[in-house]
């Protein structure tokens, strides 16, 4: 589940796909290892965990992949987990 509510921000030079719920902040952090955006750490505050969120950074994250032809590496538990339920982006996983 991911909440369309949510306002995602993409910061290119921090490497950071975050939002703020409550006043609280989360997030999705990557580097890029040239075209390859290596996900490496979702944050998300426990008092906004089972809303969603962290899906919902995700899909940006990769959604943002597709459109710039990057591919993905998603190094962190959550975002391979999130792949694994989401194979219609199988085609931006690096292999």
């Amino acid at each position: 589940m991911s909440d369309p509510s949510v306002s995602i921000t993409h910061d290119a030079a921090a490497g950071r796909f975050q939002a703020t719920i409550d006043g609280l902040p989360a997030r999705l952090d990557y580097r890029l290892d040239g075209a390859v955006m290596l996900i490496h750490h979702t944050e998300v505050p426990a008092r906004l965990e089972g809303r969603g969120i962290a899906a919902t950074l995700t899909a940006a994250a990769f959604e943002h992949a597709r459109l710039e032809g990057l591919r993905i590496a998603p190094l962190c538990s959550y975002a391979r987990a999130w792949a694994r339920r989401h194979p219609e982006f199988a085609d931006v996983l690096e292999r």
